[in-house]
């Protein structure tokens, strides 16, 4: 396995990605994790990752710098590289140039990390800070125009350190660079797969749970979908899901999930028809995160009253995946910037009674997908587009009301019609339509109107961390527009989103 020490950056759980996918398991842990708590876990290799903080501020995280005693190979990103160079006797200071962005590496010694590559690519640079002096026993094998030590190496001690971002697809032979580290340098075994992390994570559960009850708050979507999968299949009729209709979903979604779920997965579920609690609590509110908490307090609440009635239940199981978490604050309590908080992790109150069991916390959407089919879940779940939490509350900028739900309703089931119809649903990480806030003039049958606008928003994405406006066909979107037009009362123009993230965020609020 290799060990992750998480020094702060967004990308960390990107650099867990590029490991797993070479079939190899990843463990990430804190900065404050022990020389024997390392010794204990037996990591074939340790990277440091990158992080926000400058190696000469006091408060900057470190790791015990013992590590770089213990005979493991080590690869420092970024910031993890200067720790090592710091912590080994070099020198990090204040850039006098920042460097943001693609830059042309220049590779001179061809082997360690670069072998197999050529004297030239493209990397992901994000520093200001550049280190002036290697430490005893380092050579420099990659520079750039404005980084004299892009990257170094001590070979004889296997410790490597880049500036750059390989973990990124920004770098394009960044993957290359990574397996070169774990294969070559740390001499892993490609044996870690979805299979593997079921057999694992089931086993796990059934120990953590034993004869004791688990309650799970099932949405419908893939996440909640194979939470509930696994846990049935670890603890059987030990887990109650509790399915809680807010109001604010989809077209008869409560209908469809109920009959997937009961009759096809054969789940112990309790539906809770709480619309008119949401409702009224979000009557006046337009704020964005006072949405969310609102949306995730009610939910709680009802929640707890539908635990109360379960015997015994002691642990609270959710489908909370990395993207959720790195969203809304770094996963180990780092320097990251919270976005926005998230339905499943922003929302719970501290007199919660119930212990969290989250099995998919560090895995991307693509893992859990391929998790789904690893245990038998059926393809329609496996492929089920995200649907936030709050539900359409997020697609509907400014006020909640009956009317207004309605309407969107009535739009998004229109358009996921369009889009599953033309063969576009799968090729989508999500597609939905947004209601705003302000109207309109149109003209419809010679007479005036002012009504309604609606934005659609379709993007493409690996992993939820970053997404592109998907450029479907002009025609194909004019069919989605007129067909909204002229079939939903109350809108009389449609526009398309064609914004990415960053900076944008792929939902609207």
């Amino acid at each position: 396995m290799i060990l992750i020490i998480d020094f702060g950056s967004q990308y960390n759980q990107l650099i867990a990605r590029r490991v797993r996918e070479c079939q190899v398991y990843c463990q990430i842990e804190p900065p404050g994790i022990s020389l024997s708590a390392i010794t204990e876990l037996q990591p074939a290799g340790i990277i440091l990752s990158g992080g926000p903080s400058s190696i000469y501020e006091k408060q900057s995280p470190k790791v015990d710098p013992g590590i770089f005693r213990l005979n493991i190979p080590i690869l420092g990103i970024c910031y993890g590289m200067q720790f090592m160079v710091d912590a080994l006797g070099g020198r990090v200071e204040r850039a006098g140039k920042r460097e943001y962005g693609f830059a042309a590496l220049s590779i001179v010694r061809q082997t360690g990390l670069f072998k197999g590559l050529g004297k030239k690519t493209d990397c992901w640079m994000s520093h200001g800070d550049a280190i002036t002096k290697l430490p005893p026993g380092f050579v420099a094998t990659a520079s750039t125009e404005n980084t004299r030590f892009a990257a170094a190496a001590d070979s004889a001690k296997k410790l490597y350190g880049v500036q750059f971002h390989p973990e990124v697809e920004h770098t394009p032979l960044g993957t290359k660079m990574l397996r070169n580290f774990v294969f070559n340098i740390c001499g892993c075994k490609r044996t870690w797969t979805m299979k593997s992390f079921a057999k694992q994570t089931i086993t796990r559960i059934r120990e953590t749970v034993a004869n004791r009850k688990v309650i799970l708050g099932l949405s419908g979507g893939v996440d909640s979908s194979v939470t509930a999968l696994l846990i049935h299949t670890a603890i059987g009729k030990n887990l109650t899901c509790i399915f809680v209709d807010n109001g604010l979903l989809r077209k008869n979604e409560a209908e469809k999930l109920k009959e997937v779920f009961q009759q096809h997965l054969q789940l112990n579920i309790k539906f809770v028809n709480a619309g008119s609690q949401f409702l009224k609590a979000l009557k006046g509110v337009t704020g964005p995160e006072k949405k969310r908490k609102i949306i995730g307090k009610v939910f709680m609440d009802v929640f707890e009253a539908e635990a109360k009635k379960i015997k015994d239940a002691v642990f609270l199981a959710q489908g909370t995946l990395y993207p959720d978490v790195i969203e809304s604050i770094s996963a180990f309590g780092g320097p990251t910037s919270v976005i926005k908080s998230h339905h499943n992790v922003g929302g719970l109150p501290k007199k919660m009674k119930l212990k969290l069991i989250e099995p998919l916390k560090y895995l991307f959407k693509d893992e859990v997908r391929k998790l789904g089919k690893a245990i038998g879940l059926q393809e329609n779940l496996i492929w089920r587009q995200p649907f936030p939490g709050p539900g359409l509350a997020v697609r509907i900028i400014g006020e909640i009301t009956p009317k207004r739900l309605s309407l969107l309703r009535e739009v998004d089931d229109l358009l996921l019609a369009e889009i599953k119809g033309s063969g576009y649903y799968r090729k989508l990480w999500q597609s939905f339509a947004v209601l705003l806030p302000i109207k309109s003039v149109g003209v419809m049958g010679d007479k005036r109107t002012y009504e309604s606008i609606v934005a659609v928003r379709a993007i493409t994405s690996r992993d939820a961390m970053t997404a592109d406006w998907a450029r479907l066909p002009h025609d194909f979107l004019a069919r989605i527009s007129n067909k909204i037009i002229n079939e939903v009362r109350g809108v009389n123009r449609v526009v398309y989103d064609i914004s990415s993230k960053p900076p944008s965020t792929i939902e609207w609020e």
